[in-house]
């Protein structure tokens, strides 16, 4: 049986032309060695798996070979240290790399010490490492490489050249394993490889590391379902067709495929963030200046653009906030589904909502629910907008009978206090201000009331209500 090999230690670059997604560092770390323009201390910080160890030993090795006549049968790895400061983080073994820093290399012309993870020594450690990094032998180059700048102690940062390495694009991830899995024989799915990119989260390491699980797992053909299936990642598919949903308010749907999701293991957290993010793709396809932000295929940016231009701006907008703000509730939430399952009735209730009020029929008149006569319906109705045939001339205004029966009610206060002239006043203003679009301004005769008050008198009888009779 084979020994086999892992793709990121198989493809491991051996020089800067292979380093991925880094071309502004390499560049500038090559025209360094040329113009013999290297500072004594470099520091190389960034991201996981991003290329700054391997642009350390690449570096070391380039530095002895730019003054040898013959770099083919030597590597000068005797020139090369490599201290791991994760497990050697102490005041003597910093000692120790300054007793050998002394020593004037015997082959070469420089000696290289790559520290990495340097960001783990301890105080006392970093102040016995500073006088040598400031004043080293002019033999000895200093390379460090660590994950959290921030834990370094200025007085280190100051004396070192920085070069911050950048998380790897998606686009440049995924050409990357397209080459790889072309040099080892295997066909795989543009989809599939950009999944496995994205999954990466910008280390090339974990990106190699995930390509060779999911070809373990699918053999030498690999496709999106193979790689959603292995990865238990949630694919475009699933946001298009629960977009779709959302857009023309089919609420039992949306559940039902809320649900599904759940079933398949995905928590309500994961799907509201990739609901969220594919919102936001779809609000940067609907201009041809932002597409470019779209880091995905062609057939899924094509995709994207087709459900982009049934979408309305007010609605993406409002979608990813109401997204947001489930995603900072979540954590605290007791009830996390119920709180993604009224998000998603919330967002599926936009455009619902908005044709609904826009629509004449939405409010109900409070003159539909009362008694009136055929006359007064006629008038009070707003739905039907064509003139009347009758209309009649006098009609009794509401506010006078509501007026009317709520101080024949109320107790009778003396008309000397205070609180009295108030409330007649407040009352006098009431009859005289309020009044509605539909009830008629005409002045009317006491006989005209007359006929009006008996016939609601009537309809009242029939109704089995007792009611004072006018005379």
């Amino acid at each position: 049986m084979e020994h086999f090999i892992v793709s990121a230690r198989k493809y491991r670059p051996q020089n800067f032309e292979d380093v991925v997604g880094q071309q502004a560092i390499t560049n500038t770390l090559e025209n360094a060695i040329k113009n013999n323009h290297l500072a004594q201390a470099l520091l190389f910080t960034g991201p996981r798996g991003v290329g700054k160890t391997s642009c350390a030993r690449i570096l070391a090795k380039k530095i002895n070979q730019q003054d040898a006549e013959n770099t083919e049968n030597e590597d000068f790895a005797f020139n090369i240290f490599e201290l791991d400061a994760a497990s050697n983080n102490s005041v003597d073994d910093i000692r120790n790399l300054t007793d050998q820093v002394r020593i004037p290399p015997q082959t070469g012309k420089y000696k290289v010490y790559i520290i990495d993870e340097v960001h783990m020594l301890s105080q006392a450690a970093f102040n016995a490492f500073l006088k040598t990094l400031e004043e080293p032998p002019a033999h000895a180059i200093f390379i460090l490489a660590t994950t959290e700048k921030h834990k370094i102690i200025p007085t280190i940062l100051s004396r070192c050249q920085i070069f911050d390495f950048k998380r790897i694009g998606v686009l440049d991830a995924k050409n990357y394993l397209k080459t790889i899995a072309e040099k080892e024989g295997i066909t795989a799915d543009d989809d599939a490889l950009h999944i496995i990119a994205q999954k990466a989260d910008g280390a090339m390491r974990d990106a190699l590391s995930i390509f060779d699980r999911v070809v373990s797992f699918s053999g030498k053909n690999l496709t999106r379902e193979a790689v959603t299936q292995n990865l238990n990642v949630l694919d475009y598919e699933t946001y298009f067709e629960m977009t779709d949903l959302l857009l023309t308010n089919k609420i039992p749907e949306v559940l039902v495929a809320f649900n599904t999701i759940l079933g398949k293991g995905f928590e309500g957290h994961h799907f509201i963030n990739g609901l969220a993010s594919h919102f936001r793709d779809l609000l940067v396809a609907k201009d041809k200046k932002t597409i470019d932000l779209l880091e995905v295929g062609d057939r899924i940016k094509k995709k994207y653009l087709e459900q982009a231009s049934k979408t309305s701006l007010p609605f993406l907008m409002t979608s990813i906030q109401k997204a947001n703000d489930c995603d900072l509730n979540y954590k605290t939430s007791k009830n996390q589904r119920l709180l993604v399952e009224l998000t998603l009735l919330q967002i599926a209730s936009i455009t619902f909502d908005g044709e609904k009020k826009k629509s004449a029929n939405y409010i109900i008149p409070a003159t539909f629910f009362t008694s009136l006569s055929p006359a007064a319906k006629e008038i009070a109705t707003p739905i039907k907008k064509e003139t009347p045939k009758e209309t009649p001339k006098i009609s009794i205004p509401k506010p006078v009978l509501k007026t009317a029966s709520s101080t024949n009610l109320r107790r009778r206060s003396s008309s000397l206090s205070l609180k009295s002239v108030h409330q007649k006043k407040v009352e006098k203003k009431t009859v005289v201000e309020e009044n509605y679009d539909n009830h008629p301004k005409t002045p009317f005769t006491k006989e005209e009331l007359l006929v009006f008050w008996n016939e609601f008198h009537q309809s009242l009888l029939k109704k089995e209500r007792i009611v004072l009779r006018l005379s």
